[in-house]
């Protein structure tokens, strides 16, 4: 039977194998695709892949910093449990360093240079999957820069240094001291994970979110029975006080809630004697987003003794 390259094509896409041991699996198997995935699972070549299917919903968020410059990354595992690998802790740090040359975006993260290695981010990871025996993915990856000032990083529920169940970043742009601004960035870092804000001011908020809250709120007041003027009026009322909850600068900020975000930053500027500007932020936590598969645990350990 000829052996075709969409073949070759879809064997690879289904077990992650190389090329030639797809063509090789194909030929042994007379392009019996099923049976050709079942030759690569004997020899061990398609370990990795044939995990992928599974959902990899657990995992760590890992942050790295230097100079003006930080980086978070989300790398995703099967379980809690592999967030406790140390080796799987050393590839979410060594990620998220790697992310500090290449930036955000994740394809090209994923052929960036693992640190301290030869090989890629990706083949990396895939490593891993073979040695720890779970599927993972790296999910995500964002990093923030300034000309001047910090970029200050916190991580929530850290279980080694910068890797934890939340990971964020704040950047902050400033020819104040760098000690005393970090030390106040990793503060609006920490109130960051504790609210997550929506957008950094009202400007940045997405226009379908305000005009959905706005409908909301509309149809809220019209049930009072008040005139449209007045109800205009409620409208903006409770649109302001919405853009106080969800926008980062408007909030009350945790560590001091008599002070907003915004005039918390103003008071660390004429602290410093230089202006402060709050530039931006990023905010990830485990796992938010992703549907993760129902299971019944009593049946699957049923399963397991063979009742």
């Amino acid at each position: 039977m000829t052996i075709t390259a969409a073949m070759v094509k879809e064997l690879r896409e289904k077990t992650g194998a190389g090329m030639m041991d797809c063509k090789a699996a194909l030929t042994e198997n007379n392009g019996d695709m099923e049976a050709a995935i079942d030759w690569l699972r004997t020899k061990g070549l398609a370990k990795a892949a044939k995990k992928a299917g599974r959902v990899a919903a657990e995992g760590l968020v890992g942050v790295a910093a230097e100079g003006t410059k930080a980086a978070v990354v989300e790398l995703n595992s099967e379980t809690d449990f592999v967030a406790r690998n140390d080796a799987f802790q050393a590839l979410v740090s060594g990620t998220a360093k790697a992310a500090l040359s290449v930036g955000g975006d994740v394809e090209a993260l994923g052929n960036a240079t693992f640190p301290g290695s030869s090989k890629s981010v990706s083949d990396s990871i895939k490593d891993a999957i073979a040695t720890i025996g779970e599927n993972m993915s790296l999910r995500r990856a964002a990093v923030l820069s300034v000309s001047s000032g910090v970029v200050a990083t916190y991580v929530h529920s850290a279980i080694a240094d910068n890797l934890g169940k939340i990971g964020v970043l704040v950047a902050l742009e400033s020819e104040g001291d760098a000690g005393e601004l970090a030390a106040f960035g990793r503060k609006v870092a920490m109130h960051v994970a504790a609210t997550n804000p929506l957008s950094l001011s009202v400007e940045d908020l997405d226009p379908e979110v305000v005009e959905r809250e706005r409908q909301i709120f509309a149809e809220q007041a019209r049930e009072s029975g008040k005139p449209e003027n007045i109800i205009e009026k409620m409208v903006e009322g409770r649109l302001r006080k919405f853009y106080e909850e969800v926008t980062l600068v408007k909030q009350a900020f945790v560590i001091d809630p008599d002070k907003t975000v915004e005039q918390a930053v103003e008071a660390c500027g004429k602290e410093l004697g230089k202006p402060v500007k709050l530039v931006g932020f990023v905010r990830y936590a485990l796992g938010e987003g992703i549907e993760k598969e129902e299971t019944d645990f009593a049946a699957e350990v049923a399963a397991a003794v063979g009742n």
